[in-house]
């Protein structure tokens, strides 16, 4: 049979967002990839050079619609080198509980997407019912329901709420119960196995020297988790090991990376409650907003060539800002604004470890690497 090219997207269920996937066939098998990017590029780290530290927030928060919370921190973190901010510890722990219950909301978003990829309808009303009470506790937090806006160079914008550490070990302890149901409706269901066992292999070595960082690393045996290999926030405080499976001799297939994604709420939720139990001051206590308990003073310039930078555990791989003081001439506003993508690295990568399966696996393999176009086209 000839071979022949056909085109995946831009709107198409496989792509989870607008991109195109060219795939060059010989009958049903995937012979050739070649990913298209760039729909939605939307020219953020421009932008980003006519706004102030702190309204460049607003801004990352928009990069991932479904892990907005991660994408803001890591700015902040990044801005706070730049400027030598100290922040105040009980803001690192919010800043912490913020981030995993955003990471597990996240991963909620991905596995729920994923059933339908791979034929299983019911598991996306599930997960979709847990994410709406991890988005309740953020929506406490930061006052929105999907684009937060709630840290701050030098801390968070508000103190817990009240009653909102008890509201928040209630849903992680049910969600916890939760996830075995997860389990039992993918690892009993003969069409998952078949779908994702020995589907879309992803050798580590290679992995690495592509750049692909997160869980579909460690879905393939290699232990890097930038929480826990450099430490930042409050997370060397805790007890918690990175989730890391064992892959196969081939790599890691569709299977592990849904694996290590379970495994990897069941830690975010544990990380969560074990910072409410530490948090300074105590959970229930609440402070006004501004209160130096929760908002460190911090300069508003950058002086010319001062650079900040910082790589940050997102929900699905390392993310890193670089941001280059402008001084006087630039008044509030940096001079450079440099974003590092995960997934823009890793849909390359991903594309090829299509190549020799059937067009039927392109979505379960292409899904299993959890793409967020908004973070890539940024």
């Amino acid at each position: 049979m000839a071979e022949m090219w056909i085109s995946m997207g831009p709107q198409h269920p496989m792509t989870h967002g607008l991109w195109t996937l060219k795939v060059k066939v010989d009958g049903e098998t995937v012979v050739d990839t070649e990913p298209d990017l760039g729909y939605i590029h939307r020219g953020v780290e421009k932008i980003c050079e006519a706004r102030d530290f702190t309204q460049i927030t607003t801004y990352c928060d928009r990069l991932c619609y479904a892990s907005a919370n991660t994408w803001s921190h890591s700015y902040i973190y990044a801005a706070e080198d730049l400027l030598e901010v100290e922040v105040p510890e009980r803001a690192e722990y919010i800043r912490l509980v913020a981030i995993e219950i955003q990471r597990i909301a996240s991963h909620l978003m991905w596995l729920g997407a994923y059933g339908p990829d791979i034929g299983n309808l019911s598991v996306m009303v599930w997960c979709l019912r847990e994410r709406e009470m991890m988005m309740d506790l953020l929506q406490e937090l930061g006052g929105s329901r999907l684009h937060y806006n709630f840290p701050r160079v030098g801390g968070v914008k508000r103190d817990l709420p009240h009653g909102f550490a008890q509201r928040a070990r209630a849903k992680l302890k049910l969600f916890l119960n939760r996830i075995q149901e997860y389990e039992a409706l993918f690892d009993e269901s003969t069409v998952f196995l078949v779908r994702s066992q020995g589907v879309g292999y992803a050798k580590p070595e290679e992995m690495v020297n592509h750049g692909v960082t997160g869980p579909n690393l460690r879905a393939g045996g290699v232990n890097y988790d930038i929480r826990w290999a450099h430490p930042y926030s409050v997370y060397s405080e805790l007890d918690w090991e990175p989730p890391v499976e064992r892959s196969s001799i081939k790599g890691a297939d569709c299977y592990d990376r849904y694996r290590v994604r379970v495994e990897e709420m069941r830690v975010s939720a544990s990380l969560a409650l074990q910072a409410l139990d530490k948090m300074p001051g105590g959970a229930d206590t609440h402070h006004e907003p501004g209160d130096p308990m929760i908002l460190a003073k911090a300069p508003t310039r950058a002086p010319e060539g001062t650079t900040g930078a910082h790589h940050f555990e997102d929900s699905r791989g390392e993310s890193m800002f670089y941001i280059a003081g402008g001084g006087e001439g630039r008044g509030k506003q940096p001079y450079r604004v440099s974003i590092r993508s995960p997934i823009f690295i890793t849909i390359p990568f991903a594309a090829k470890c299509m190549i020799g399966y059937k067009v039927a696996d392109i979505p379960a393999i292409m899904g299993s690497f959890d793409p967020c176009i908004g973070e890539t086209d940024r």
